[in-house]
């Protein structure tokens, strides 16, 4: 699994968030208080749905270390913000991007492999910006055959 090396944009988002560690993971949560109202975003851009993590700075992967997810679309403004959502900006940055394919439970594999194999073998180290999903189009929740990129912020060693 070879990623791709891309630049993302600065990017405006809106939608919900929630604190929580890998031992009390509340993504089901988070994702199902945002869908039912994701429509309310007057100024989305496009269908794509962002699943980000931001991480507390030097992030240990301790199972009890909590983040903070975002379930989000990005947005050409924040004139109107639903009440109970929030803004987000994600700055330009680096980024090694990943294609998952399968079901939610293939994405320990996935992750396994990029943090513990293809990041400590290459030119890169991860930078402390946000990491997210990109839920797009081939996207198919807990399908055999969903697609989604997997955005990790890296930069050149030193």
């Amino acid at each position: 699994m070879k990623p791709t090396i891309k630049i993302f944009p600065e990017t405006k988002f809106i939608g919900k968030n929630l604190s929580f560690s890998y031992t009390d993971y509340r993504a089901f949560e988070l994702w199902s208080s945002f869908m039912p109202r994701r429509n309310e975003i007057q100024n989305a851009l496009g269908t794509d749905l962002f699943n980000i993590q931001i991480n507390p700075e030097n992030f240990d992967f301790n199972p009890q270390t909590k983040f903070v997810k975002w379930a989000v679309v990005p947005v050409s403004d924040f004139d109107f913000i639903p009440e109970g959502m929030q803004s987000l900006i994600i700055e330009e940055g680096l980024y090694a991007v990943f294609n998952h394919i399968g079901d939610v439970s293939k994405a320990r594999e996935t992750f396994g492999y990029i943090f513990g194999v293809w990041l400590p073998n290459s030119e890169y180290e991860l930078d402390n910006r946000p990491q997210f999903e990109m839920l797009g189009e081939k996207y198919k929740n807990n399908a055999p055959d969903s697609e989604e990129e997997i955005w990790i912020p890296i930069k050149k060693r030193i």
